[in-house]
């Protein structure tokens, strides 16, 4: 889930913006990860569990 975060975050907010300084882009990766906790919900899966983990042979 961590890399999914991360994944959006970099979509949403990091590419999108341009920044003059270092505290200046962790000012607003901070207040993106404020946001984002304010208004997270779980992530629905669109694939059921045995089409995404290997499976072993018996």
């Amino acid at each position: 889930m961590v890399e999914v975060f991360f994944s959006i975050s970099t979509r949403q907010l990091i590419r999108r913006a341009s920044f003059d300084s270092v505290k200046e882009r962790m000012a607003a990766i901070a207040a993106f990860s404020r946001g984002w906790y304010q208004h997270c919900h779980p992530f629905d899966w669109t694939k059921p569990a045995d089409e995404v983990l290997p499976h072993t042979p018996k």
